[in-house]
């Protein structure tokens, strides 16, 4: 590989590193349901960029299959949390409006 293209690797996977601790920093503080949700959902995206990047560095498309199945399942947990957040949501609403009520 070319210098340029090390460079730009190393670059590339300091950038993902940083976008993984900053969503697990995200993930801890919080403070709501949704804002935790985005977090786990940045970290999937960086996770499946760092195969990305490794499929590249180690010229083996064995990560990429990897990458692939990892966004599925990404995109499959993050939509069955939304629709728990949303439950969530729906349900102290009602409560509430049960509150208020009584």
């Amino acid at each position: 590989m070319t210098a340029l293209m090390d460079t730009a690797l190393f670059l590339g996977f300091a950038l993902v590193f940083l976008g993984v601790g900053l969503a697990l920093v995200r993930l801890a503080i919080g403070p709501t349901l949704p804002d935790r949700v985005v977090a786990l959902d940045q970290m999937t995206v960086s996770i499946v960029a760092f195969c990305g990047l490794a499929a590249i560095r180690s010229q083996d498309p064995a990560f990429l299959d990897v990458a692939l199945v990892l966004a599925l399942v990404g995109f499959l947990a993050t939509a069955a949390l939304a629709r728990f957040a949303e439950r969530v949501v729906v349900r102290r609403r009602a409560e509430e409006n049960e509150e208020d009520e009584t």
